[in-house]
């Protein structure tokens, strides 16, 4: 149990029989009454958002996660084929299970993958990828003035916005939290 004075962003509580994993919170204290938290959680397995407010100093149950470094190898149809590092064995997980970092996951690629009672809740993947620029519109002389940018397709399918110096074929760093575009390999 903790107190609801110490969440933070990504904390993983079981409430009212389910997995919630913190989005936001904010520690309200009014001038008159009585000091309050408000969340917002997102359900580890429907992926619903809710509002909820806590009394300040409430004790909730924080849930105990495995968390298990796996490889990517595939995909396979709507399945993701990933191998546990440690014991060597292929699970297959849903599009669901990986969740927006699919658009993210190159083949070989190391990822965390979270476990709560033998059940895969959710995969992390690292903060930041590098993925190589497959089509992207050249640059037309006079744009770069005002430092704009232009839609670039990863390899792996997503589409970011980059700075116009950005060819194809140019390996570039993206942060995956946000979708943005932080330098050129």
């Amino acid at each position: 149990m903790i107190s609801v004075n110490d969440l933070k962003n990504g904390l993983t509580l079981e409430l009212d029989n389910g997995l919630w994993t913190v989005v936001e919170f904010l520690h309200v204290k009014p001038g008159k009454g009585a000091a309050f938290v408000r969340t917002k959680l997102k359900n580890a397995e429907t992926g619903n958002v809710v509002e909820r407010t806590f009394r300040a100093g409430e004790k909730v149950a924080k849930a105990m996660l495995d968390r298990r470094e796996m490889q990517y190898l595939y995909k396979e149809g709507k399945e993701y084929v990933m191998m546990d590092n440690e014991t060597y064995e292929q699970l297959q997980l849903t599009e669901d299970q990986v969740g927006d970092g699919k658009k993210y996951l190159k083949e070989n690629m190391v990822v965390q993958v979270l476990m709560h009672d033998k059940r895969i809740i959710g995969v992390d993947i690292p903060a930041h990828v590098e993925l190589e620029v497959v089509d992207t519109p050249p640059a037309e002389k006079g744009n770069t003035a005002q430092g704009g940018s232009k839609p670039a397709t990863l390899e792996t399918g997503a589409v970011v916005q980059v700075p116009f110096f950005v060819q194809n074929g140019d390996v570039i760093r993206v942060d995956t939290r946000s979708n943005e575009y932080l330098d050129r390999c």
